[in-house]
Parts: structure tokens; C-alpha cells; sequence
């Protein structure tokens, strides 16, 4: 039993943010050809959906595909990955996430999960079709084919599913009416009905992020103008919510006539329609509450040091090293990794990793004429940036400019006041 429960984990969308452990995966065991040909007309395809969580990595929600055929009943998750591969941190600040593809009996299928939704959608498949899904699904899932390169957008245990049902389809496969508006609200346009709206990638993940005001502040920060892009139905289905509303009202043709996509609807674990969430973050704790903060003190520090005629180097010393470090972080996403919409990111022209020599130069005598330039140019470089934002490609979050403001404060301070240090009278010669 506990070996079981290592191999068969809840999904992980959010690229950035992904948690988690697999110490193998289980061999896959089809049935032998006798019974394969007995139960060759009773194979049902389902698209099951696990609404979101109240963690971080589970938020987005999950999708599957279950096959059932006589005895054989399977939940195959692209959503399973190996933490202990080798290098597999590493791999992961790359963007090398390789996931895997992992059949889970129906004894497990539901572990860990019961708090969350779980709607499953019986697709109206000719037993062909369903029969093509069982053997793609059954040959993905052997080990020398079941890891494949994750994409938060593109490539997940969302897009996956969509995939494979398209395929399953054909050509005939019609989505129902698309209103961008209905991605973010879950309301579906009624016939006839246009929306003159558009959606990209930041808002979705806004809207499932509406409770979560620091998951959302990450990925405004590490993720570029790519998702600020306008998307098209057959995008959105990134989110496991969207492809279940898109599936429900699909059609299909076979042998010339128009039917259904989803033959049967059924609810077996029954929670809320808005997902296992946590309450929306107390406005104290809220991003923009701490960058106000900080922006708050920054002025008051800053008013004491004109005061004083004199810089607090302590204090710089604090901010720009988490700016330097937040700054890395950003230089190795939009340089070296290769994560989807990390590059280009607008945020490194304010986060970056210069300012970790803001941290060190003023300290030294020698260093501060270089100290002071370099504060001149973030300043300007700020500054510039902040009255620009409007007319640039990347949104941005609401909690970035105070902290900005915070940056330019320090650094204008650092200019007029580095160097000119008064502590007290001037020791009298003779």
C-alpha cells in the first residue's frame, strides 16, 4: 500500500512551483489477447477533471483520461513526475521538466484528492475511436515512452487529454461557442452570443489565483509579456476547468450524424464548484500591503538621511541584496532557461543583478564614486521604466511600483549624499 501511494501523485501545473516525489512507475498490465478480443466493444473513454486545490501547485486543478474495458479500469495521469531523478533540481531551473506518463488504478485514482470536485465526462466514442484511445493511451504509458517534456501552457496533463480526444474525434469535433469572458467566469455565451472581449494567458492565471495574492505577485514577476498575448479557445484549454466546459458542449459527427461529444455526466466526489480554495489573502499580508510598507520606509529613511547629510548603508545594504538576489533569478530565467514566458520579462530592467553592487560599493571609499553612478542610472533606469509602463507590452502587478518607487528613493539618496558624509564636527589641525 505505501509503495503504491509513492507512484501515483495529484497533478502539477504551475511550472515554477512544482512538489514532489516518484520512486518508480508501475508496469502497465494489458490483458491478454482473449480477453482483449471478449471486451473489444465495452471500451468507455472519460475525461475526468479534479477542480483546484488549496495549495500552490494544485490550484490550476487536474485532468485525466480513464479507460475501462471489462476488468481493466485505469486513470492515466500526465501530470506524475520523478523528484528524484538525477539533477532533477537543476533540471527543473533549466525548464528541462520531464514528466510522466502514469496509469492509476481506480482503487487510487481519487488519493489525496477527496476534498476537491471531481467531474467525469463519458465521451460518446465509436467503439473504434475508443478503442484508437486505449491503445495510444496503453503505448504512451510503457516505460520507454511515457516521459515527455512538460509546458506549463502548452504541454500539460490538461493539453495532453485535449489532445487526445481531438485525435479521437477527427475532424468533425466543433467546440461550442467561444466567449473569453465565459474563461473567466465560467459562464458559457448563449446561442448567438458574441462577446467583444479577449483573454491571454496572465489573465486566467489571475483569475484562478484571486485568493492567492503572493502566487499571483510570483508569476507577474517571472513570467515575460508571452502570456500577455490574446489566446484563442483551444489555448485556454491549458486549465483543466476550461477543456471539462469546452468538451461539455462539443459535438461530434459520425456516420453523417451529429451527436454529443460527453455521452454521460456523472459527479462522484460532489464538493464546491469553485474548488477546495483557501480565503482570499488578509489585506495585511497582501503584497501590495508590504510594498507600501516598504515604500514607507524607505521615505522615512531616506528623509533622516538628508537630515543627517548622510546614507544609511545598512539599509541599502538589505534592500538592494534582496533585489540582487530577486534579480538573479530573473537573469537565469530570461537567459538560461528554458521555462515557457520567461523570457522576455520587462521586470529585468528594475530587478537585476547590478544591484547586488549598490549592496557592497558604497561601503568602500574607494568604490563610491562608481557607487554613485551606477545609483544615477538605476535611478533614471527606474524611473523611466515606471513612466513608460503603460505603453509597453507586459502587465504588470499593482505591488511592483511601490517597491520601484522604493529603488529610485534609495538611489537618488545614494547620488546627492554618498561621499558627503557629515558625523559631527571636523577634528581641529595643530
Amino acid at each position: 500500500m505505501q509503495r503504491l501511494r509513492k507512484y501515483y501523485l495529484t497533478t502539477v501545473l504551475c511550472a515554477l512551483c512544482a512538489t514532489g516525489t516518484l520512486d518508480a512507475a508501475p508496469e502497465l498490465v494489458l490483458p491478454n489477447a482473449a480477453e482483449a478480443q471478449e471486451q473489444e466493444d465495452s471500451v468507455r473513454v472519460s475525461l475526468v477533471t479534479f477542480y483546484p486545490g488549496s495549495e500552490p501547485h494544485n490550484i490550476w486543478g487536474h485532468s485525466e483520461i480513464r479507460v475501462q474495458q471489462g476488468p481493466i479500469d485505469l486513470y492515466f495521469n500526465y501530470g506524475v513526475f520523478d523528484f528524484q531523478a538525477p539533477a532533477f533540481m537543476w533540471r527543473f531551473m533549466l525548464g528541462q521538466t520531464d514528466y510522466l506518463c502514469i496509469p492509476v488504478p481506480r482503487a487510487y485514482a481519487t488519493m489525496g484528492m477527496e476534498e476537491r470536485r471531481m467531474v467525469e465526462q463519458e465521451l460518446n466514442l465509436p467503439q473504434d475511436r475508443a478503442l484508437a484511445v486505449r491503445d495510444f493511451l496503453w503505448n504512451n504509458a510503457k516505460p520507454e515512452n511515457r516521459t515527455y517534456r512538460y509546458k506549463f501552457l502548452s504541454d500539460n496533463c490538461s493539453t495532453r487529454p485535449r489532445d487526445i480526444i481531438e485525435m479521437a474525434a477527427g475532424e468533425s469535433l466543433q467546440y461550442p461557442a467561444f466567449s473569453p469572458s465565459s474563461a473567466l467566469t465560467g459562464i458559457s455565451p448563449q446561442a448567438g452570443e458574441e462577446s467583444d472581449t479577449s483573454v491571454t494567458y496572465r489573465d486566467i492565471l489571475a483569475h484562478y489565483c484571486r485568493n492567492y495574492a503572493w502566487e499571483r505577485f510570483g508569476i507577474d514577476l517571472v513570467l515575460g509579456w508571452d502570456i500577455d498575448t490574446v489566446i484563442d479557445q483551444r489555448a485556454t484549454m491549458f486549465i483543466p476547468m476550461l477543456l471539462m466546459d469546452a468538451v461539455a458542449g462539443a459535438t461530434i459527427t459520425v456516420d453523417g450524424v451529429t451527436m454529443p461529444l460527453v455521452k454521460a455526466t456523472t459527479v462522484p466526489i460532489d464538493k464546491s464548484t469553485q474548488g477546495n480554495v483557501r480565503p482570499p489573502t488578509p489585506w495585511y499580508l497582501h503584497p501590495l500591503t508590504v510594498a507600501v510598507l516598504m515604500l514607507a520606509l524607505t521615505l522615512l529613511v531616506s528623509g533622516r538621511d538628508w537630515r543627517r547629510h548622510d546614507v544609511s548603508r545598512w539599509f541599502d545594504t538589505v534592500l538592494f541584496t534582496i533585489g540582487g538576489m530577486a534579480g538573479c533569478l530573473l537573469f537565469f530565467l530570461v537567459f538560461f532557461s528554458t521555462h515557457e514566458a520567461t523570457s522576455p520579462n520587462i521586470n529585468i530592467a528594475w530587478l537585476h543583478p547590478l544591484l547586488l553592487l549598490l549592496a557592497v560599493l558604497p561601503w568602500f571609499k574607494k568604490t563610491q564614486p562608481a557607487a554613485r553612478w551606477l545609483h544615477a542610472l538605476n535611478a533614471l533606469v527606474v524611473a523611466l521604466l515606471m513612466l513608460a509602463w503603460p505603453w509597453q507590452p507586459q502587465v504588470g502587478n499593482i505591488a511592483f511600483f511601490p517597491l520601484m518607487a522604493a529603488l529610485v528613493t534609495r538611489s537618488l539618496t545614494n547620488v546627492w549624499l554618498l561621499g558627503k558624509t557629515t558625523r559631527g564636527p571636523t577634528p581641529a589641525k595643530g
